[in-house]
């Protein structure tokens, strides 16, 4: 684990510690049974022909630092979903992405779209926590959790009917994810030793989970269309997470557009 990854994931204890003390998993399961704007993450993408794009909400990241100034989740989600996104994936981590778990919420009570709480899930606490806020999918970080964490975590969302994106970087995690054929597998460009990106990552991991019959990812490092269709060609993967690329694209919109138009 790097050693940026591995302070995410202490700051992310203390914060947890914090929101126990005064959210009891009784009182998330009574606020979930208020909500019902829930939608099938996964199927969502299946249903979709094209290429489906996970358009992500953040206002900074570790390696990129402020990557929106005037950051305005709701404004960027209605962007999203004009340009043709297919679910959007929100940063929830606070200290580090500077992201919140009141946007979910907001952003479900306004759109109707599937929506990825973007976080680093160590705990089978945060799942109530976050669907508590209109999550529809959550991500495991294979590189940040033990193989017990992983299928406790996973058996939990499960349980509360979210979808689960398995996030893996290397050949070894990439075997770890084919044991949840029910996951979607999320492939990482980004080297989170190194922070080194590269969108060949997707081509060799895919070698290895070709077979996986759940919607399979491509994530971090994807800048424009023609590195969907490089990635789209090698393999026929349909299905991309794109954030940086799109905050600072001139024209998120038309960029989105140009993206899903690929293979049609």
């Amino acid at each position: 684990m790097s050693n940026t990854l591995k302070q995410i994931i202490e700051d992310k204890k203390e914060t947890l510690n914090l929101i126990k003390k005064n959210n009891s998993l009784d009182s998330l399961e009574k606020k979930i049974k208020n909500l019902n704007f829930f939608i099938d993450f996964k199927k969502t993408i299946q249903k979709n022909k094209g290429i489906s794009l996970i358009s992500e909400i953040k206002k900074a990241s570790p390696s990129a630092g402020i990557l929106v100034k005037n950051f305005n989740h709701l404004d960027i989600a209605k962007m999203y979903i004009d340009g043709g996104s297919t679910c959007l994936s929100v940063l929830t981590e606070e200290k580090h992405f500077l992201g919140k778990l009141e946007y979910i919420n907001e952003i479900k009570n306004k759109f109707k779209i599937p929506v990825l709480a973007k976080d680093f899930f160590i705990d089978p606490y945060q799942v109530a926590l976050s669907k508590s806020y209109g999550c529809d999918c959550i991500l495991l970080i294979v590189s940040a959790l033990n193989g017990s964490q992983i299928e406790e975590i996973y058996d939990e969302a499960i349980k509360n009917n979210l979808d689960v994106i398995i996030e893996v970087h290397d050949e070894k995690e990439a075997e770890t994810a084919l044991k949840y054929p029910n996951a979607l597998i999320g492939i990482n460009n980004r080297n989170l030793k190194t922070l080194e990106i590269s969108i060949n990552n997707t081509i060799s991991i895919f070698e290895i989970i070709k077979t996986h019959k759940g919607p399979i990812i491509s994530e971090s490092g994807i800048k424009n269309e023609d590195d969907v269709k490089y990635i789209y060609d090698k393999t026929g993967i349909r299905n991309f997470l794109i954030g940086e690329s799109l905050l600072r694209s001139d024209n998120p919109a038309q960029l989105i557009k140009k993206i899903i138009q690929i293979n049609q």
